[in-house]
């Protein structure tokens, strides 16, 4: 019986892409901003904007919760720029005495957000490969980008991570990546 059932999960996941997918690529586009998803991100040119304190958050070193390091980054008007920049400083990871969150190697490839708030971004594979696995382990990654994105940016209230260009149904088989996620305070030191 089990299995039957997740047959058909996946069968039904497969469908509601589908029907996604089709809704998506089918109606006229409205909207400049979807085609710029699939492009290259431009590098934010720090002359153009002014610096803000963010807090970005890093595992401890027991790996067992995010603490923030504050950082002073470009800020741009435009929510998307503006996470762009918050997920490369992840992406390089801290300064000192923290541990990093997100795999090396891992890049961004496309960072969107919504008119409802919800960004979504595009990891490389290396997120998911390079991932060193664990339940604890995959709550800090997931809710380092969550959090460092929602608590940052006003514009940005959920967010969708996909991973190598298509939606996950993981990161290390146990946090489900196939919804919006917002921030996680109960992790938070």
């Amino acid at each position: 019986m089990g299995k039957k059932r997740h047959i058909l999960y996946i069968v039904i996941a497969i469908i509601a892409l589908s029907a996604i997918y089709l809704i998506v690529h089918n109606r006229p586009e409205k909207s400049p901003h979807l085609n710029e998803f699939k492009k290259n991100i431009p590098h934010v040119n720090p002359q153009q904007s002014d610096k803000k304190k963010v807090h970005l958050y890093f595992a401890d070193k027991g790996n067992s919760f995010l603490i923030a390091e504050e950082r002073s980054i470009s800020q741009s008007p435009d929510p998307a720029e503006f996470g762009k920049t918050i997920i490369e400083a992840l992406i390089k990871g801290p300064l000192e005495g923290l541990m990093r969150t997100i795999p090396v190697g891992t890049t961004l490839s496309a960072f969107y957000v919504t008119q409802d708030g919800t960004a979504y971004i595009d990891l490389t594979e290396e997120v998911k490969e390079h991932h060193p696995g664990g339940i604890k382990t995959e709550l800090i990654t997931i809710y380092s980008i969550v959090n460092s994105l929602t608590l940052n940016i006003s514009g940005i209230n959920a967010v969708k991570i996909l991973i190598g260009g298509h939606e996950s149904m993981t990161l290390a088989g146990h946090i489900d990546l196939r919804f919006p996620l917002k921030a996680n305070m109960l992790l938070i030191r």
